[in-house]
């Protein structure tokens, strides 16, 4: 969803997992506390969205003032919500890679009492944490859950931190962030096996609140919606370990937050989401949700940023997306787009994303694709580049 994602859709990725992890409970299904195996997901995407009694929880039924830092913390209040970070980088070596680390937070329920015990829970977290090595050809992807409890794993806004073991987003040097501030530096920490990444993030553009005033709506019915916004210029440096290896990198990245109660319309199928950072200094982002005849849903929306941090937004008829290829993964058999263009008429923007690797699919539990992104085109004519993100969920049932 990520993705979110991620215009990760408030019936999102991480609503998927975590609806999911929710019904495992309830059907008597067990999680590792900690552990570093994925929760195998028994339901569908569509049980896991649409099921559970979503009563007792808020909902994003309205515009509503953003306060920073506290908008950074957990918001238990609402079901779900995520944290996703995403972005490409490079090394004086040459040598390319894509990232991404999201947190899921669920409540198990409204409202729900603090027990005596110190092993009781309120919250459910989940991790992805991938790594995209192009030269290497290879793409590794993990995912963690656990309780939030014991210190396992937990949100806080001041100091901003969200963990799970040690796969951290923190804020990063936290005496030097003025109050009010939204765009906070940032530092990731995440290890597994051989693939670590070690990155601080700085945004070069302020928070971007998307939809109205970062109240999004993803479908007609009353409450279908998300609070939602982005930081979508994130200039990023660290370290990243695969292999026997370790590299100096740099680059861009992407922080998506959404919070949210919701179920996946009836009619929508999944939805392709595009987070573009172009050369010149704009970013793209657009979501398509796909409903279950083919058509795009007429809820698909997005945002365009200019150099200057100033928001276009977009609905379904002001974007043309258009799928140039496929592929189809030898793992689950599932056939996905590989290669997309995008137009937008009234800015004169014709971009194409190709995919570094085809095979970038998660498979953590419950199942999606999302990938770092190369991006080649024209803006009113002149040729234009840069790098992305794009996660892909529904495919194949």
């Amino acid at each position: 969803m990520t993705s979110s994602r991620g215009a990760r859709l408030v019936a999102g990725l991480g609503a998927v997992v975590l609806a999911a992890v929710v019904l495992l409970l309830a059907r008597g299904g067990s999680l590792t506390v900690g552990g570093r195996r994925p929760v195998q997901a028994t339901v569908s995407v569509t049980e896991a969205l649409g099921g559970g009694d979503l009563s007792g929880f808020a909902r994003a039924s309205g515009p509503r003032p953003f306060s920073f830092p506290a908008d950074h913390g957990p918001h238990p209040e609402f079901r779900t919500e995520w944290w996703y970070y995403t972005g490409n980088l490079g090394a004086a070596e040459g040598r390319r890679f894509g990232f991404q680390l999201t947190f899921f937070r669920t409540a198990l329920a409204p409202h729900a009492a603090e027990r005596g015990s110190r092993w009781a829970a309120t919250q459910v977290y989940l991790a992805h944490f991938a790594l995209t090595d192009v030269a290497g050809a290879r793409f590794r992807a993990f995912s963690r859950t656990s309780r939030g409890a014991l210190g396992l794993a937990g949100a806080q806004a001041e100091p901003f931190r969200v963990w799970l073991e040690d796969w951290v987003a923190e804020v990063d040097e936290p005496l030097q962030v003025q109050r009010g501030a939204g765009a906070l530096p940032m530092r990731l920490r995440a290890a597994e096996g051989d693939v670590a990444i070690d990155l601080r993030l700085e945004s070069a553009k302020p928070v971007v609140l998307q939809g109205v005033g970062g109240w999004s709506r993803k479908g007609p019915e009353p409450g279908n919606s998300s609070y939602y916004y982005s930081l979508t210029r994130m200039h990023g440096r660290g370290a990243i370990r695969v292999g026997g290896e370790q590299f100096s990198v740099d680059g861009l990245a992407w922080m998506d937050r959404e919070w949210s109660t919701s179920a996946l319309g009836q009619d929508l199928a999944g939805w392709d989401w595009f987070a573009l950072q172009l050369a010149g200094g704009r970013e793209l982002m657009f979501y398509q949700l796909r409903r279950k005849d083919g058509t795009a849903d007429r809820f698909s929306a997005g945002a365009l940023i200019e150099v200057d941090g100033a928001t276009r937004l977009l609905g379904l008829e002001d974007v043309k997306l258009e799928v140039l290829g496929s592929w189809v993964s030898p793992r689950s058999g599932v056939r996905y787009p590989a290669g997309w263009r995008l137009v937008l008429p009234a800015q004169g923007l014709v971009l194409e994303a190709t995919p570094l690797l085809a095979d970038q699919e998660l498979i953590v539990g419950t199942r999606y694709w999302e990938g770092a992104v190369e991006v080649r085109g024209t803006d009113s004519g002149r040729s234009v580049d840069g790098r992305g993100y794009v996660e892909l969920v529904g495919y194949g049932g």
